[in-house]
This record gives C-alpha cells, sequence and structure tokens, in this order.
C-alpha cells in the first residue's frame, strides 16, 4: 500500500501568495521565465528558474545556477516570504479552470514506494533531465514544487475534502494565466489522523504530472539512505511532496507530438508497424477528437 504523510509545509503570506505562486520550472524558458518575474521580488520562479538572476547565457546545468536556488530560497525565509507551519499538516489544493475545479490533497509520498513501484509511471525519463532536477534537490534539500498524482477514488476522502472547502481558503486567487487556485489547511489532529489511514490503503498512486521530478526526489532520496549508516526510515529525505487528485475529477487534455523521421519507412509500412501495438482505424480527412490515440 502506498504512503502519504502529513508534513510541515513552507507556505507565504496571505497579502503575497499571488506574486510568489509561479508555473511550473520545465513550461518557461529562461528568456520567459525572466520576463515573467520581471521586477516581482517574491516570484518562486527566482528559485525554481534561478538563472533568471545570472548573466544571460549562463549555463543552466552549472553550480552558480543551484548555488542560486538555494541562495534566494533561504532569503525567502529569511525574509518571511515563505513560513514554516508549526506541525505536520496536510492541505487541500484546489484547481479551476474554466467551469471545472478539481481538488486534491498536499501531502508527502514515499521514496520507497516509488522504488518498489506502488508509485505507477507512464513515461520514460530522461537522464539529463532528472540529473538537473537531482542537483537542485540536493543542493537546495528541497522540493520545490509538488508533483501531480491521481489514485483511485476513495468516498471518505472526497467527504472530508467536502467539509474541509466548505471554509474560506487560506489562499484564493486567479493567476494571470487564468488559472483559479484555492488552498485550505488541514490541521485537525483527528482528520490528519483519519486521513493517513484512508491513504495506507490505497494500493498504488499514478504519476499524472511530473515524471522526472518523481524520480529526482526519489533518487536523491535514495542517494541519502545509501550514504546514512543509521538510517531509519523515518527521516525527511525518505519523501516528497505530492498533490493527490482523485482520477473521477481529472481531465485528460491532449498530448501532441510529431513523427519527424519515418526511418527510411514508407508511410504505408510505418502504418503496419504500428499495428502491431495499436488497432488502427482511419477516420477520414475530417477534423475530430481522439478518444485514446489519434494520428493526422
Amino acid at each position: 500500500m502506498a504512503i502519504l504523510k502529513p508534513f510541515r509545509g513552507y507556505r507565504p503570506p496571505q497579502h503575497i501568495a499571488k506574486q510568489l505562486a509561479s508555473r511550473p520550472y520545465d513550461v518557461l524558458n529562461s528568456e520567459e521565465a525572466r520576463k515573467e518575474a520581471g521586477d516581482n521580488p517574491y516570484s518562486f520562479l527566482r528559485v525554481v528558474k534561478p538563472e533568471i538572476e545570472l548573466p544571460e547565457g549562463t549555463d543552466l546545468y552549472s553550480q552558480q545556477v543551484y548555488d542560486k536556488a538555494k541562495e534566494n530560497f533561504l532569503k525567502f525565509i529569511s525574509k518571511g516570504y515563505l513560513v514554516r507551519d508549526e506541525k505536520p499538516n496536510y492541505y487541500v489544493y484546489a484547481q479551476t479552470w474554466g467551469k471545472k475545479t478539481q481538488y486534491g490533497i498536499v501531502g508527502c509520498a514515499g521514496v520507497e514506494d516509488y522504488i518498489n513501484d506502488r508509485i505507477k509511471k507512464h513515461e520514460l525519463t530522461r537522464p539529463d533531465k532528472e540529473e538537473d532536477r537531482m542537483k537542485h534537490v540536493r543542493v537546495t534539500n528541497a522540493n520545490a514544487e509538488p508533483v501531480f498524482f491521481t489514485y483511485p477514488k476513495k468516498e471518505e476522502v472526497d467527504e472530508i475534502v467536502a467539509e474541509t472547502v466548505k471554509a474560506p481558503a487560506v489562499y484564493d486567487f486567479v493567476a494571470d494565466d487564468g488559472f483559479g487556485h484555492h488552498f485550505w489547511v488541514i490541521d485537525d489532529k483527528q482528520l490528519i489522523e483519519k486521513l493517513e489511514k484512508l491513504f495506507a490503503d490505497v494500493p498504488a498512486f499514478y504519476v499524472a504530472d511530473g515524471h522526472h521530478r518523481t524520480a529526482a526526489a526519489a533518487l536523491v532520496g535514495k542517494e541519502k539512505k545509501e550514504n546514512n549508516p543509521n538510517h531509519t526510515g523515518n527521516e525527511p529525505y525518505n519523501f516528497f511532496m505530492a498533490v493527490l487528485f482523485p482520477d473521477d475529477q481529472l481531465t485528460i487534455i491532449d498530448y501532441n507530438r510529431v513523427v519527424k523521421d519515418l526511418n527510411g519507412l514508407s508511410k504505408e509500412d510505418f502504418v503496419e508497424k504500428l499495428k502491431a501495438d495499436f488497432d488502427i482505424k482511419n477516420k477520414g480527412p475530417e477534423e475530430y477528437k481522439p478518444d485514446e490515440f489519434g494520428m493526422p
């Protein structure tokens, strides 16, 4: 069974939450991130894309980039941009796009669950991207962004979430990209214990987004375990931050890729090769939205 534990999160004061929030590190290049952060001192891009504070053309994988990430993270704490909760909590994070809102639980997943395949992956990861995020975790000693998991829904968890969100959100804003963000803290001891038991009955979690960050957090945790002769399994490095949405709330967005090279095959031969793993249906020349996989 998979683990989801409460933890002591670092969170911003309410009045700077919108200014501090940033898009994920891998959806912006350095130029875009530099422009988006602008002169906003609170932008978390300064932690997840720290090269924006270094000279243009700086090697993105140089040690000074990771050192700058650590420097900025510690600066955010010392200046009070991020304040650590006094005790371990769970959190509810909701995201709104258009007319739909989905609600997830934020907690800490287990490194051993990733190693033992109780956290299921569906993408191959690139070693260079893994190593980049591993260095970020090693140097900052933090999980700067949560990974996005899903799990088979549990009515009891939904009930706790539904009751929690009746209260005013701690953070509630619409970002510049149009996404709404809403956040609540679950700090009641009995609810925390109940949630931990409920998730202990979930057979597996599934990575929806953040394969490289998940792999990086797990592999750094594994490194720390192997280098600690007094390892107990309770050290913070055994866990990493994740937000879990129930499977019935997910909207699967199109994921498009272009095949640039048929490797010497004709189009007809290429389609024949695909038939080894897929049932092929010709949908004709009109535009359509595929149920699973489509190819123009």
